[in-house]
């Protein structure tokens, strides 16, 4: 395991700067193609500074540009913006009116602390590949939910660095999305609401016995297995007292709740897999016994699968255009470690203790033994060269499209006589 914290000095980032950070690939993300343009030149870019000094409303006009002024300020990180309707460099020149944001990126987040009253290996800032689990069927379920219901293709994954993930949506229809619009589909998304004081986070059905809306519905069944080997078995969530006593609070038939909390105060060792076949054969007798809260009760046990491994979102990142986010392969200043894409199609397999730290690839950087071939960039001589080829990869398919865009753009439309 590598330690918690690691040595993020200004010399060692001035060095990752200099010789590591994609730029070229950055750029070519943001601008969707290869001849500089307003996606790029009218971005905001936001810095920090060591003494957490802040500069926002930044933007430059080619790549080589924004890395000069990055090795000039050697930033503990820097953030990206909204495209704005001129540069964020004259803002102080132009009209408030003539200076508003006009695209930017559908943007989520998903933090592990959101979980912290669910996860029982870890809290706080601690993270590992056992809790990661959370955020693993989280991204199963909302990248499924965007390409399915909405359309969107083009979704970047970001590990932020500690204990989250980020995802970029750059699909055109995205990018043009209002603030409004952007506010209507987090409203669509954000199933798991409520702060530490309420039980009960899952309210999306009218009247309550109701079934799940057929989007809910399959969210369910592609977890459903993930709730057996994580929160029965792995974190074992309804194991100990305070688990197990929120559980009843998610049943809403009394006798049920009467019946079940004898069972467990009981059998206190009783294990969560155990306990959630109780549910289930609770369920079944008032099944059989044409009791009218049968429904109700199945439905409450769904609930119990969203609210555990639903996606926890913070949706003020999302509802807004002029909304800053972390720069991808940025470096985080507690862990080391570097912002590195996630594939969703293997995000169960990945693990955030074993993502490339600054020291380890600048020692990686000054062992020419360590990996074979013809490089480019120095990035390709480190562990950091497989997630920027990914990165690489899904640009490619960006551009691709853009392209494809821009030439029946320029076509105009079809006349037919």
């Amino acid at each position: 395991m590598q330690p918690e914290f690691e040595s993020t000095s200004p010399e060692l980032m001035l060095a990752f700067y200099r010789r590591l950070y994609p730029f070229k690939s950055l750029f070519q993300w943001l601008n969707q193609g290869q001849a500089p343009s307003k996606l790029f030149s009218n971005r905001e870019f936001a810095f920090t500074l060591p003494g957490d000094v802040y500069l926002r409303y930044h933007s430059f006009d080619t790549m080589d540009d924004l890395k000069k002024q990055i090795v000039k300020l050697n930033p503990s990180r820097f953030e990206i913006g909204a495209i704005y309707s001129a540069k964020p460099r004259d803002k102080k020149t132009v009209r408030p009116t003539a200076f508003v944001p006009q695209q930017r990126e559908l943007v989520f987040d998903i933090d592990m602390t959101d979980y912290d009253s669910v996860r029982t290996c870890c809290s706080g800032k601690g993270i590992c590949k056992r809790c990661w689990g959370f955020i693993s069927s989280a991204v199963i379920v909302l990248d499924t939910a965007l390409r399915d219901q909405f359309g969107f293709k083009h979704l970047l994954w970001v590990y932020s660095g500690r204990r989250g993930i980020h995802c970029w949506v750059s699909d055109q229809e995205a990018m043009t999305l209002t603030d409004e619009q952007r506010k209507a589909i987090m409203g669509w998304l954000e199933v798991v609401k409520g702060g530490k004081e309420m039980h009960k986070k899952v309210n999306v059905r009218m009247p309550a016995s109701r079934s799940l809306h057929p989007a809910l519905e399959g969210a369910v069944g592609r977890v459903s297995g993930v709730f057996s080997e994580l929160v029965l078995e792995d974190q074992e969530c309804f194991q100990h007292e305070d688990g197990w006593r929120t559980l009843l609070e998610l049943i809403p038939d009394k006798a049920v709740q009467s019946t079940l909390r004898e069972q467990w105060e009981e059998d206190p060792e009783r294990s969560s897999s155990k306990k959630w076949e109780d549910c289930r054969r609770q369920l079944k007798k008032v099944e059989q016994s044409g009791g009218k809260q049968a429904a109700l009760l199945r439905a409450a046990l769904e609930d119990v699968i969203l609210q555990y491994l639903y996606p926890r979102l913070d949706a003020e990142v999302s509802k807004h255009r002029n909304h800053l986010l972390k720069a991808p392969f940025c470096v985080h200043p507690g862990t080391g470690r570097i912002c590195v894409p996630v594939d969703p199609q293997h995000v169960k397999e990945f693990n955030p203790e074993t993502v490339p730290t600054l020291g380890q690839l600048l020692e990686e950087l000054n062992d020419p033994t360590l990996i074979e071939g013809e490089h480019h960039s120095d990035w390709q001589k480190t562990s950091l060269r497989p997630y920027v080829e990914m990165f690489d990869q899904y640009i490619n398919k960006l551009m691709s499209e853009a392209r494809a865009n821009n030439k029946v753009s320029r076509a105009g439309p079809k006349l037919e006589f």
